[in-house]
């Protein structure tokens, strides 16, 4: 790989890392009572919670809950950042080694 196609494909790479940082991926739980949005570059930017799940007899539920759904958004998030760098990557011609 030359010097010029180098730079492409770093440029290339930048564009999507800020098309990812505008991208929004929302994982959930509790069918829907707990969201949490993520961007593609998983960075969590918001996190809602249905006044039903406030509970203060079972914190631990609720707690289970963002966990649950913050994981699922950073997975999406993951999968997204992959097929779009996947789509640059699978369109080039690397040697192998």
């Amino acid at each position: 790989m030359d010097g010029r196609m180098l730079k492409q494909l770093q440029e290339r790479v930048l564009k999507i890392q800020e098309e990812l940082a505008s991208q929004r991926v929302e994982g959930s739980a509790g069918g829907g009572m707990v969201r949490v949005i993520a961007n593609g570059q998983q960075e969590i930017l918001e996190v809602h919670i249905e006044p039903e799940v406030l509970n203060p007899d079972d914190v631990e539920m609720l707690s289970d809950l963002i966990v649950a759904a913050t994981n699922d958004a950073l997975k999406k998030a993951r999968e997204l950042a992959m097929s779009r760098m996947g789509s640059l990557l699978g369109g080039m011609k690397l040697p192998w080694f």
